[in-house]
């Protein structure tokens, strides 16, 4: 499915993971990182353990844990449990996210440790420091990365960077963040855009990120969910257009043509490959 939008929840906050889902993000994330003071770890793994094992909580999205930098091993331990406690099949996670990712090794290590507790998650690689974008590329490429996301805020304070509206103190790490993805094809989320009451800044960073080739965006908010989902949806002409060419390649190479155009318009592999993304990108229903 696609992650055009994910939205971060706090871990300690079992009403507000409960409420998560309605908001219609294709990924949920509960946070034990950001969003939950050092005294409240035991309680907010509890909590999101309680949550994430209650067999009402169905969700269609895909279902994170933002794992802290420090502790992983005790995340996932109050997560979803050890082998000798068992109980963690019944766990709903299908991805685990990790902070102030600045090298291969941590996500490979990350990997271990779900492996160790019989758990196989997709990783979501965040970088968000001076490092880890310098290793974006590595990271990136790591067997158990399945996306890579960018963190613009925390990028600014640990380079002593003046976060400004243009944001032109981190294009060149959100340019990099994006070409490591594509690379090694795996997704690539955008920052979050802090001020959730600005519909319309948000809106303009979102079609803004999808410019630059990512997939989708972060959310700190409900309210965020519904604009950067339509931010990184396609149109239902570029949909049209996009089925048409891969329509007309099927049928170019069942006859053994490698050139064919689409209403008068030439297409080769850079348009075939942006109609795939187009398509990867729609809702279900709409192909």
């Amino acid at each position: 499915m696609p992650r055009r939008s994910l939205l971060f929840s706090p871990g300690d906050s079992p009403e507000l993971m409960r409420k998560a889902p309605g908001t219609g993000a294709d990924v949920i994330c509960f946070d034990l990182e950001d969003a939950v003071a050092p005294g409240r770890k035991d309680e907010a793994r509890a909590a999101v353990r309680e949550v994430l094992a209650d067999p009402a909580f169905d969700p269609d999205a895909e279902v994170c844990v933002r794992l802290t930098a420090e502790s992983p091993a005790a995340d996932l331990d109050g997560v979803i449990g050890t082998d000798r406690e068992g109980g963690g099949d019944a766990v709903t996670l299908d991805a685990v996210m990790l902070p102030k990712v600045e090298g291969a090794g941590r996500v490979e290590r990350v990997a271990e440790l779900c492996a160790e507790r019989g758990r196989d998650p997709a990783v979501f690689s965040l970088v968000e420091t001076a490092a880890g974008v310098l290793a974006a590329e590595a990271i990136a490429a790591a067997e158990a990365t399945d996306a890579v996301a960018f963190g613009a805020e925390d990028l600014a304070a640990d380079v002593g960077a003046t976060r400004t509206d243009e944001g032109t103190e981190v294009l060149y790490a959100r340019e990099h963040v994006v070409l490591a993805a594509s690379a090694a094809g795996v997704d690539a989320l955008d920052t979050v855009y802090t001020d959730f009451s600005d519909e319309s800044g948000l809106r303009e960073d979102a079609a803004f990120a999808r410019r630059l080739g990512y997939d989708g965006k972060l959310a700190i908010h409900p309210a965020q969910v519904g604009p950067i989902t339509e931010a990184f949806t396609p149109d239902p002409d570029d949909i049209e257009w996009a089925a048409a060419v891969l329509d007309a390649r099927d049928e170019a190479e069942g006859e053994g043509r490698a050139v064919f155009q689409v209403d008068g318009e030439m297409i080769d592999a850079p348009l075939i490959a942006q109609a795939e993304r187009i398509l990867d990108r729609a809702p279900d229903g709409t192909r």
